[in-house]
């Protein structure tokens, strides 16, 4: 793991938020019912919006992110929060409460931003990413049941997954395109060093292939 990392969870990691992704899908869970049986409306009070941040509406930076992201079903809600909690609470045994924590509010910050300085309305779309991203990278060979019945690789999830943040990235706006990238502030942050000492390693192993092959 990063250095850098290494160094906060010394000096801060008492500072680690236990249960965090409980507490994110509970806080999903329970706005997912008001909207439902009380106030449907209830999105728009939590939602992140650039225009209502300046009016002094400083909640919304972490209320937002108990906007369950909708694939456009109740079913399809249900399952991204249940796969959030199944996510999540790995990622929190794998790294510890600290390293979770700075994962989590750095994809948080990175969403911020991202609708600060683009105006770009935000979803947790790209947090919710971000989560299969790391799982797909420290359990690819772990198998989940695709609509539990065919079994399927986590690291397949997570190449689709990348796939489908591409094209949305290519086919955003220029302050979409922004958006997109400060939105994964917390992959590039965890994984950017890892991938490239991986394809520096790569590189230096093709360069000595090709010095014996002469």
């Amino acid at each position: 793991m990063n250095n850098w990392l290494n160094k906060l969870e010394r000096k801060y990691g008492r500072y680690g938020i236990p249960n965090l992704t409980n507490i994110l899908v509970a806080g999903q869970i329970l706005v997912l019912a008001i909207e439902l049986f009380v106030d449907r409306t209830i999105p728009y009070w939590l939602g992140l919006s650039r225009s209502l941040l300046l009016q002094g509406q400083i909640w919304r930076v972490i209320s937002f992110i108990f906007i369950p992201f909708s694939g456009g079903s109740i079913l399809s809600v249900v399952l991204g929060i249940y796969f959030t909690w199944f996510v999540g609470t790995a990622l929190e045994r794998e790294w510890g409460d600290f390293r979770y924590t700075v994962y989590l509010l750095s994809g948080v910050l990175g969403t911020v931003l991202g609708c600060l300085l683009t105006g770009v309305t935000a979803s947790t779309y790209c947090l919710s990413l971000s989560l299969l991203l790391a799982f797909a990278m420290l359990y690819p060979e772990v198998q989940l049941l695709l609509f539990f019945v065919i079994p399927i690789r986590v690291k397949y999830f997570g190449v689709f997954a990348a796939v489908l943040w591409v094209f949305s990235f290519l086919g955003a706006s220029l302050p979409g395109k922004l958006d997109y990238l400060l939105s994964m502030l917390n992959v590039w942050l965890f994984f950017a060093p890892m991938a490239y000492r991986s394809l520096r390693a790569w590189v230096r192993r093709e360069q000595w292939k090709r010095k014996n092959r002469r």
